[in-house]
């Protein structure tokens, strides 16, 4: 395939993603659902698993193979911006009044999961086809575990903010525990990459590089990042000059994340909490999330959807395999947020709500699951097994919160509303 004719069907293929994920991500929110979860399904539906069985030719001619590679270098770049925003958004204040709470939720959403993850990899690991060949079970533990544990915190900030419960205690519990989950998965998982298909001491450069750069970047470079919130403030607006280099930071910070073994993700997050809050911040997201998250993002997921094949969970031992890791998922998740929560002094309905809340998985998990068939830690078969893991417990979020929550919540008001009638 010419230059030419690869960049005019990358323009194809760019409309066509977005014209999917945005009719898809419609239908999602009538039915109660955020536009992302929308999108994540029409990531699927344009993959091999769907589009794909349904008109291969049509499929095959919009995504060839020669065309894979640039799609997959829009999807990074989505991601990591992405990312980089959700690092900014980043709140250490959050932990503060619900600190003993937060960080017992987070525990033990991140502690059971990981554990009852790491047991299934111990059987899934013998099973031909799930975990590469060069995968030890050690690494495979770690990885499953970090996958099943992981919370879908951008998603879990879009549930709270659309609910108007930003700022109330359940909110507030929410988004600590959930950050603190994410953190912490995340390090296991760079230590999980760090430590694949590399001899000692490549695991060791990337893990003590990850740690100087985090250092670095969370110190001194936080300490010369809060002149951007001067300079912003003082001309009322994010100049292109600055804006450029912020920009020219984060990939920066990609590149060498991405450099020393660990992932490009990582990058950008660190740098978007070192970023200064206030006028800065509020002014960057202006600029950057539509486009990171309107046009960028849905690349990504539909990268996912192409590598996500249905076809491969094609006998009864990987359809059990799916429905354990699903029950699994949720049970140990939901279940543990909920006693912990329950155990710290909350009511049973802000319990429920914080388990449905965390048990959510969305777009983390994918970016997790990518990065893992990108190493080649997992195959395709245990990759598309995760990745319908993800989007169920993604789509229970809202409607089993709203279950367990708000519907309760307009009940009393009701109530409340009767009696003062009387």
């Amino acid at each position: 395939m010419s230059p030419n004719q690869l960049s005019a069907l990358f323009f194809f293929q760019v409309f066509f993603i977005l014209a999917v994920c945005r009719s898809v991500g419609f239908l999602g929110r009538r039915l109660g659902q955020p536009q992302v979860v929308g999108e994540m399904i029409a990531g699927v539906i344009i993959g091999p698993s769907v589009f794909g069985l349904l008109c291969p030719g049509l499929q095959q001619a919009i995504f060839p193979k020669d065309s894979l590679k640039l799609l997959y270098v829009l999807a990074q770049l989505g991601v990591g911006l992405y990312m980089f925003l959700v690092g900014a958004e980043f709140r250490t204040d959050l932990f503060r009044s619900k600190a003993r709470s937060a960080i017992s939720v987070s525990v033990a959403g991140m502690a059971a999961p990981f554990i009852l993850g790491g047991s299934l990899a111990i059987w899934l690991w013998k099973v031909p086809g799930l975990f590469s060949d060069q995968a030890t079970q050690p690494e495979a533990m770690l990885f499953l575990g970090a996958a099943m544990s992981i919370t879908a915190f951008p998603m879990l900030a879009r549930i709270i903010y659309e609910r108007g419960i930003t700022g109330t205690p359940l909110g507030t519990l929410a988004l600590a525990a959930g950050a603190i989950d994410d953190v912490i998965a995340w390090c296991v998982l760079a230590i999980v990459l760090a430590s694949f298909g590399g001899s000692a001491t490549t695991a060791i450069q990337a893990i003590g590089g990850g740690l100087i750069y985090g250092l670095f970047t969370l110190t001194v470079g936080r300490k010369l990042f809060t002149k951007f919130d001067t300079i912003a403030q003082a001309n009322g607006k994010i100049t292109p000059t600055l804006l450029a280099t912020t920009l020219s930071l984060l990939m920066l910070g990609s590149w060498i994340t991405d450099a020393i073994g660990i992932h490009s993700v990582f990058g950008g997050f660190i740098l978007g909490i070192a970023m200064p809050r206030g006028f800065f911040t509020k002014e960057l997201r202006k600029q950057l999330e539509p486009i990171a998250v309107v046009f960028l993002l849905p690349m990504f997921f539909t990268f996912s959807g192409l590598n996500t094949r249905l076809d491969t969970v094609n006998s009864l031992e990987l359809l059990l395999i799916s429905v354990v890791m699903l029950l699994s998922a949720v049970a140990a998740k939901g279940a543990a947020c909920w006693l912990a929560a329950r155990l710290n002094g909350e009511s049973n309905r802000t319990a429920l709500a914080v388990g449905t809340l965390m048990n959510a998985r969305g777009l983390m998990e994918l970016i997790i699951l990518n990065i893992g068939l990108q190493k080649g830690l997992i195959q395709p078969a245990l990759f598309s097994i995760m990745v319908l893991m993800a989007i169920v417990t993604t789509l229970m979020a809202s409607p089993l919160f709203e279950l367990v929550y708000r519907t309760k919540t307009r009940a009393a008001a009701t109530k409340d509303a009767y009696a003062a009638k009387l």
